[in-house]
């Protein structure tokens, strides 16, 4: 059975193209025009170890926030073509990631429910020429497309690119886990994730 999803976004403000692959090895082929944006995409894929390409372009003369949202919005639908019904997936997953003197626990449920719990405060309002509150707005699009719980708590950490990294590198374990084939069947008492 194929876990793969791809989908092509297109606005008056972007154009995108996002396609992953769950069970691939975290083969990654990203360009948004955003450098750290796309290293931290990097680091979703290659830890999640999934296939993950994200074409994007998008009106960065204005700023960065139509583009990262925009992926969000497209990963978050890819995610939810490819693991379909979710049936014999492990639904739950979590993860605790450190970088250095960052940490970072994550849980996610693919419950079919899109809710985004956030507790991350980061020194700095810019990694290079990121807006660190795009990860926010990121993950909110992930979520509300995706139909997923996603619980995201930065523990410590004094290096806004040590926690964002450890931010990406979390959920991308966690959702490793929530997506791993296990068993058969929809893992819902209800008999549905939605």
């Amino acid at each position: 059975m194929s876990r793969r999803g791809r989908v092509e976004r297109q606005t008056k403000e972007t154009s995108i193209l996002v396609e992953v692959d769950l069970d691939g090895g975290g083969v990654c082929e990203v360009s948004t025009g955003i450098p750290f944006f796309d290293h931290m995409l990097d680091q979703l894929g290659r830890h999640g170890r999934l296939d993950l390409r994200v074409q994007a372009s998008g009106d960065l003369e204005i700023d960065a926030h139509h583009t990262v949202e925009d992926v969000g919005i497209a990963l978050g639908q890819a995610l939810a073509e490819a693991w379909g019904d979710r049936a014999g997936v492990e639904r739950f997953g979590d993860a605790r990631v450190p970088i250095d003197e960052a940490l970072t626990e994550v849980a996610v449920d693919l419950s079919g429910r899109p809710y985004l719990v956030y507790d991350v405060d980061t020194p700095v309002e810019l990694v290079g020429t990121f807006e660190t509150t795009l990860v926010k707005h990121f993950l909110e699009s992930v979520v509300a497309n995706a139909r997923i719980t996603l619980h995201v708590t930065n523990v410590s950490g004094d290096n806004s690119h040590h926690i964002f990294e450890s931010v990406f590198k979390a959920v991308a374990v966690a959702l490793r886990r929530a997506v791993a084939v296990t068993g058969a069947g929809v893992p819902s008492t209800k008999g549905v994730l939605q």
